[in-house]
């Protein structure tokens, strides 16, 4: 029986992208016991890890939102975790958590770590992953910032960056439930085509299409009402230039700079001066008090088919997880990006 728990951990801090088998070090130990819990602990066998452009970030050892990843710790990240055994009144044996478990595949975790499945109202114990994406922080980002800083209203103009991913595909769906006109940008026809014909966007950009300046300026030939923004850089300074007056820019991301030694400012600064534009940053952490009513309107709109979720899943377990993550930054998935740790119907490990 296998005995051994495999775990990914930092190695270094890289300074531009992260490069595989030197960034990260894969560490084995022992499987932890249930009889080292301690009251109001779990023990859990990570099932799905969501991997974010976030993770990037917290490589970094400057100040933000969250400490950065130590040298030699386990990589930060969350999942979809079984519990195989339990001392907490939360949760028993068999059920499933979302959990800050990290890049591990068996985790101790405290009552802070996680969450029981029970606190995602509609969700599908067929698909747990759903608490990493649509029902999870991806879904509540997407829905907080399009919602509470964009705030479209019918026939307003929105354009999504980064749209055919995690947040921004979400974001978008969210645009045209609230009765916009929805323009999302993204790096393929492939993607476009998905983005219109299946989400239901109105239009979408490729933008390493040679012509994809003409196609913006066309598109949002009435100004931009609302910018989501994913991926900062030359996109941002393109919807800055085409911004209405008292537009919203709800800042999300900045995918295209976050492996940059150099990261370039938008020149267009000065529009949010000319324009009045509302440029906020946020982080759906700082709102966990409102995460019970978001995931209830998620959850409503996913079962009245107004919304609409797509995963990309990742094989090979953790040892795949730190190639796919770099491949996030390429562009790789179309939705939320996971990594399956284990299958959802292979057997429990028994301890």
């Amino acid at each position: 029986m296998r005995r051994e728990n495999t775990s990914v951990v930092l190695a270094e801090r890289p300074t531009g992208n992260i490069i595989p088998g030197q960034t990260f070090n894969i560490n084995k130990s022992s499987i932890p016991s249930p009889a080292d819990l301690k009251t109001g602990e779990i023990l859990v066998q990570v099932l799905y890890l969501s991997l974010d452009p976030a993770m990037r970030g917290w490589l970094n050892d400057t100040r933000s939102y969250l400490p950065p990843v130590q040298i030699g710790a386990v990589m930060r990240g969350a999942s979809v975790a079984r519990v195989l055994a339990s001392k907490s009144n939360l949760v028993s044996p068999g059920e499933f958590v979302s959990a800050m478990s990290g890049w591990t595949e068996f985790a101790v975790l405290n009552e802070k770590q996680f969450e029981p499945a029970s606190a995602f109202p509609g969700l599908n114990p067929q698909e747990p992953q759903d608490v990493l994406s649509i029902l999870g922080l991806t879904g509540a980002t997407a829905w907080w910032g399009m919602t509470q800083i964009g705030d479209p209203k019918p026939g307003e103009l929105v354009v999504v960056s980064g749209a055919a991913g995690a947040t921004g595909s979400v974001a978008g769906q969210i645009a045209k439930i609230k009765g916009a006109t929805v323009v999302g940008i993204c790096g393929s026809d492939s993607k476009c085509q998905w983005l219109v014909d299946h989400l239901g966007f109105d239009a979408a950009l490729n933008y390493k299409a040679a012509d994809f300046q003409d196609r913006f300026r066309a598109a949002t030939k009435s100004y931009i009402d609302v910018y989501f923004d994913n991926v900062g850089g030359d996109i941002l300074d393109m919807c800055l230039a085409r911004a209405k007056e008292h537009s919203r820019f709800v800042m999300c991301g900045g995918i295209s700079q976050y492996n940059t030694s150099a990261p370039v400012g938008p020149k267009n600064i000065q529009k949010i001066i000319t324009m009045r534009i509302k440029m906020q940053g946020f982080i759906v952490l700082d709102h966990e008090e409102h995460m019970p009513a978001i995931r209830k309107e998620l959850s409503q709109w996913l079962a009245e088919g107004k919304m609409k979720k797509t995963e990309t899943i990742v094989k090979g377990g953790l040892e795949a997880a730190e190639q796919a993550l770099v491949d996030l930054y390429k562009g790789a998935n179309q939705g939320k990006l996971l990594v399956e740790i284990q299958n959802l119907a292979e057997p429990a490990f028994k301890l």
